[in-house]
């Protein structure tokens, strides 16, 4: 066994950025570095991961792999995986990757690490770095058993470009339409002009300090102002409030993220909520609350009424950025 193989995850028709993500890391590496995408019109994406280090490109394409269906897809990749006998295997830790990871982990008979935020090698082994205990500590953690599986939580890596030989090899797999007990007749996607916030360099969040919905459209306006690369986010007080969707929920029963800056408007710090977010680059926090535990995690933190800052935040940013 030698060499790195990549799962690229499709959504829409499109890679996600985590795939890039991967592939760059893996690149580092010095080995040979293949990637396997799964799905309808996977073909034609083969090029882009060629950028980024894929030297060998394994592409199951079909109809039937339109949307993500646990079972076939596990089935196509489980066999890839047997044709290129990697030592490593590396995913994105998406809801999609944190649903397939373990899958294919139990298929090939080993254990595999979970939403790791560091990796690196000593020798031929992975060294992962992972958060445990709601993000109150880390672990370093080698595999013992081969292929060694991790997967990556999005933002953890730089994008570099590296072009790799990007060789294409369509593969026929043989499905057990057997063991495919359900069936996905759509895939409901929220539309946004907004990037997801697990990909989002920068994410704006706001929670009880916000004192309801209308005073998320100010958050929206700072977001928008710090470039098409922002978003925005909210604790699971304001969710639960009904002022934010779910799908804006960062936190520990939310989504996880890793942004280059996370600004957070009125919002306490519950662990739920710094499980969620404490690994971003930079985390700046703006309350009234001096004694807020937010502070202890914030990189810089400003202690004042968000109505006031918020805005003052804006126009300057707009300023700088005009």
């Amino acid at each position: 066994m030698a060499g790195i193989l990549i799962y690229a995850e499709v959504q829409k028709g499109e890679l996600k950025k985590g795939a890039f993500e991967i592939t760059s890391k893996a690149k580092e590496f010095g080995q040979e570095v293949s990637a396997c995408i799964i799905g309808s019109g996977a073909e034609a994406l083969a090029p882009e991961l060629a950028k980024y280090g894929a030297d060998k490109i394994y592409v199951v394409d079909g109809p039937e792999y339109e949307n993500y269906v646990t079972e076939a897809f596990v089935q196509a990749f489980v066999q890839v995986a047997q044709q290129v006998q990697p030592a490593i295997i590396l995913t994105s830790s998406t809801a999609q990757g944190k649903d397939f990871t373990p899958a294919i982990a139990a298929r090939l008979q080993v254990g595999c690490f979970s939403d790791c935020v560091d990796l690196s090698l000593n020798g031929d082994k992975i060294v992962v770095k992972r958060p445990m205990y709601a993000g109150k500590a880390y672990v370093l953690a080698e595999a013992t058993a081969t292929p060694q599986i991790a997967s990556i939580r999005p933002n953890s890596f730089p994008i570099n470009e590296n072009a790799g030989a990007g060789a294409v090899e369509k593969v026929a797999v043989s499905i057990d339409a057997a063991k495919i007990k359900t069936v996905v007749k759509s895939v409901e996607i929220a539309e946004s002009d907004e990037p997801d916030q697990t990909e989002a360099e920068i994410i704006v969040s706001g929670g009880r300090g916000m004192k309801g919905p209308d005073g998320f459209p100010m958050i929206e306006a700072l977001a928008k102002a710090l470039g098409p690369g922002s978003t925005t986010g909210a604790s699971r007080a304001a969710v639960d409030a009904g002022w934010r969707d779910h799908a804006y929920q960062v936190g520990q029963t939310g989504k996880t993220v890793s942004p280059n800056l996370y600004i957070a408007c009125g919002i306490s710090g519950a662990i739920q909520h710094l499980a969620g977010m404490g690994t971003s680059k930079v985390i700046v926090a703006i309350n009234k609350d001096a004694e807020a535990p937010i502070f202890s995690k914030a990189d810089y933190g400003v202690v004042d009424d968000l109505f006031k800052v918020v805005p003052a935040l804006t126009e300057e940013v707009k300023k700088i950025r005009s």
